[in-house]
């Protein structure tokens, strides 16, 4: 299984191209796997015949493992599979532990939650909760230990103190609507209603996964801005207007508002350097180059291709590549290095009419950028009247370790300024 970039530890084998038995040589197509991001196809390096295949179609294999023998190639086809795994690394012996025969090591006795066991508290009787029932401190415990609101609980003790019984019968339902809830106590929940199973694909697996890492360890913090995106949409419609047909008599290129907005924040991240960096655990990476990640929607979630060095690219460059890798990625066929890295991202809902959100950061990225719809908004004119502009509103979200409130409003002032006027942003 090849090393498909740093972040991947494993693949699933989707495809078989050659069977046991077949002569293959160098440059045919083996087997074809699928990561969290993409899939690709693995040729082989040796020629010979494939003599075993260990990993059949949808199986995972983690990096490194031998999902195929060729023999002719060095390996004959009579060795077996366990001559050919990594010798694994000698046990490191364990440092001797001096035990003083005359102290008795202690002994730890286990703890039976439904046993009523006094903790060095000051009050040990029942205490009043705020709407007026008392519990028992086992059950106040027990509530602790559960994450379990008692405000929430009926007790069925005397005069209806919350007791220890109580306290469990409510643990299932409050641990299903918990984050670690397991499917089973999830499904519990539903029992008796319709609904469809979907299993998680590495992608899907993935995603959550590296959102929870994300909301969980990233100090985020919000920035909202509106802006008037009136020249941006008629240099856009100009621009559109004025490109010469191809052979087949089409358009040569439709800019799209992506387009320029790609360009523009290539511009402000530029203009402002401090903030065109990631977080790199105990340093800051600051990068020379506008490399942005765009989000882009597959049917098994986002993924976000990087445009590099977009600050120096046309504004029909962008549109072309980002088309191609658009396209690519929906049908996972992106190679790592075309999703990988990247200093900033980018995530526009403006085409599902979406006015406004706020957008979770791909670590290591410091910032994202989430882009709502156009619309006609009444503003104050010079002159005290009422004008209408189209107006963008934009939602910066940052690491506050890498980009501090200061920092993020200066980035999301060049924006605007490079929205507003966009022919800034080409010069």
């Amino acid at each position: 299984m090849p090393q498909l970039g740093e972040t991947v530890a494993e693949g699933k084998i989707v495809k078989w191209f050659k069977s046991a038995g077949d002569a293959v040589k160098p440059g045919d197509n083996l087997f074809e796997i699928e990561t969290d991001k993409t899939s690709m196809e693995v040729p082989a390096t040796s020629a010979g015949t494939l003599s075993e295949i260990r990993f059949q179609v949808g199986e995972v294999a983690k990096v490194g493992a031998v999902v195929a023998v060729i023999s002719g190639a060095g390996l004959p086809a009579s060795v077996p599979a366990a001559a050919i795994k990594p010798a694994a690394a000698p046990a490191r012996a364990a440092a001797p532990v001096a035990i003083s025969q005359a102290t008795p090591m202690p002994r730890t006795i286990p703890l039976d939650p439904f046993r009523e066991v006094r903790t060095p508290e000051r009050n040990f009787g029942p205490a009043k909760l705020p709407g007026g029932a008392f519990t028992t401190p086992l059950a106040r415990r027990l509530a602790s230990e559960r994450g379990i609101d008692l405000s929430r609980v009926t007790g069925t003790g005397p005069h209806g103190r919350i007791v220890a019984s109580d306290v469990e019968k409510a643990a299932p339902a409050a641990q299903a609507m918990a984050t670690g809830a397991s499917a089973a106590q999830v499904k519990a929940l539903y029992a008796g209603i319709a609904y469809e199973e979907v299993p998680l694909d590495s992608m899907r697996r993935t995603i959550a996964k590296r959102l929870i890492e994300a909301k969980q360890t990233i100090p985020h913090f919000y920035l909202t801005a509106d802006m008037d995106a009136g020249r941006l949409i008629a240099m856009r419609e100009e621009a559109n207007a004025a490109a010469p047909n191809d052979k087949d008599g089409e358009p040569a290129f439709k800019l799209s508002l992506n387009d320029f907005i790609v360009k523009a924040w290539a511009a402000a991240l530029q203009r402002v350097p401090a903030a065109n960096a990631v977080w790199a655990e105990d340093r800051i990476l600051r990068f020379t180059h506008s490399d942005i990640g765009i989000a882009v929607a597959t049917e098994g979630g986002l993924i976000t291709p990087v445009i590099r060095n977009s600050e120096v690219k046309s504004l029909t460059a962008i549109s072309a590549e980002m088309r191609d890798l658009a396209d690519r990625a929906r049908v996972r066929k992106l190679m790592p290095n075309e999703y990988l890295g990247g200093a900033s991202a980018i995530s526009n809902l403006g085409m599902y009419g979406v006015r406004e959100f706020s957008a979770i950061i791909n670590p290591p990225h410091a910032t994202i950028l989430a882009v709502g719809a156009t619309r006609r908004a009444p503003i104050e004119a010079e002159d005290g009247g009422v004008k209408f502009i189209s107006q963008l509103t934009v939602t910066l979200s940052c690491d506050h370790r890498v980009v501090d409130g200061a920092l993020g409003a200066e980035l999301l002032a060049a924006f605007k300024s490079f929205v507003e006027k966009p022919v800034t942003a080409l010069v």
